[in-house]
């Protein structure tokens, strides 16, 4: 029998599986045939995005036919959720060289702890940005030896030399906090630190009209999905991008959140509407979605933010939508919209997935059975024939 073995590279900034086996025209018809499967001429080697449920699909297509050896695939697998692996491409960012010996120790046991703690991507970054900008600023002087007099002097002269907001002001105060107090164990040094008032910032939202004109100004129906989804249940650009095909209950009417902000899973209710487009959406596909419910070009490989950004700003512009609202809008109008329709706030607190629920939790219990059963706004929309769609009757 013949037997594959498989090693893991980086081809074009993206990893890929490659499968190396003797010369078989059988399992070539085979291996050539999975999902963003390609052929390297570099390498002499077949190779397709690196999804488990592909790697299971050619176990079960090539049964009595090969043996697969996936031992050094492991191996490499395991390297790169080591801590040394994941540190390295956080550290490697910034300019470290440009920092001191005992700083470039400090920067990176701080990248080490951000991880440890299971801190998000996107929290870890702007963590370590800010950090950064204080040991790039301080120069030889060790970090660790800086005082409480020390940080409030380099906050005033971020105002002033950079005209920093407050917003930055906070997260570059959060960022310094978390090293002194997390890494290296000081208790509270920084209740003294005035802190800048955060402005208050109304969310911008679209009105029921100019969601309509958006939503009919995007002819590809993938696109149209992808916005219905993130206003259907008032979803963050990340939670569209990372819904997966098994997190689509059709029989509870439910999507399944997983892992959103803080870590938190949480259960929305599924609008007739979406449900309705997206079956239409994955059968008219010529390339079916395998893991996720977007997928990028690679098959398996989840929809990038940026081009569900993109997608939403040239709908804006195309539909003469001229206010200053971001992909991000959409979660603000579907909030605001239910607000509006009467739907109580706490209600709506557990479906965006809001934390900050504190006083009013405290003397109110929301069951979550209650929760998915709450009609989204995109429903009404279309019942009121304001959006197009040629679809099955729901």
């Amino acid at each position: 029998m013949l037997t594959i073995n498989f090693t893991l590279k980086q081809l074009n900034g993206h990893h890929r599986i490659f499968a190396h086996f003797n010369y078989h025209p059988p399992l070539i018809s085979i291996v050539k045939q999975l999902p963003g499967a390609k052929w390297s001429s570099v390498y002499k080697s077949w190779h397709f995005p690196p999804v488990k449920e592909i790697m299971k699909m050619l176990s079960e297509k090539t049964k009595g036919i090969a043996e697969l050896n996936i031992d050094e695939l492991r191996r490499q697998l395991e390297e790169r959720k080591s801590l040394p692996a994941i540190q390295q491409e956080y550290t490697n960012k910034p300019d470290i060289a440009q920092l001191s010996e005992a700083n470039r120790l400090s920067f990176e046991k701080y990248i080490q702890t951000l991880i440890l703690k299971a801190y998000s991507n996107s929290t870890i970054k702007t963590y370590r940005n800010e950090f950064f900008q204080l040991l790039k600023e301080i120069k030889n002087k060790p970090v660790d030896d800086l005082n409480i007099e020390d940080i409030r002097r380099y906050i005033y002269y971020c105002f002033k030399k950079y005209e920093i907001s407050e917003a930055t002001a906070n997260s570059r105060i959060n960022a310094i906090k978390f090293y002194y107090e997390q890494v290296l164990g000081k208790e509270r040094m920084f209740v003294e630190l005035p802190r800048p008032k955060k402005p208050l910032i109304l969310p911008k939202v679209l009105g029921e009209n100019e969601l309509a004109r958006l939503f009919n100004a995007v002819p590809n129906l993938k696109h149209k999905a992808i916005l219905f989804t993130a206003y259907s249940a008032g979803l963050r650009v990340s939670e569209v991008i990372a819904l997966q095909l098994n997190h689509v209950d059709s029989d509870r009417m439910q999507l399944y959140i997983k892992s959103a902000k803080g870590k938190k899973d949480r259960y929305v209710g599924l609008s007739p509407l979406l449900l309705d487009v997206l079956r239409v959406y994955v059968k008219s596909s010529k390339i079916k979605p395998l893991k996720y419910v977007f997928e990028s070009v690679e098959p398996g490989i989840a929809y990038s933010a940026a081009s569900a950004e993109k997608i939403f700003n040239n709908a804006k512009h195309k539909a003469g939508i001229k206010k200053e609202i971001t992909f991000h809008g959409l979660r603000h109008s579907f909030a605001t919209h239910l607000l509006e329709k009467g739907v109580d706030v706490k209600y709506i607190q557990e479906l965006l997935g809001h934390f900050n629920i504190k006083t009013t939790m405290k003397y109110l219990h929301v069951r979550k059975e209650q929760l998915v059963n709450i009609a989204s706004p995109l429903d009404d929309l279309w019942r009121k024939g304001e959006i197009k769609w040629q679809g099955p009757t729901i």
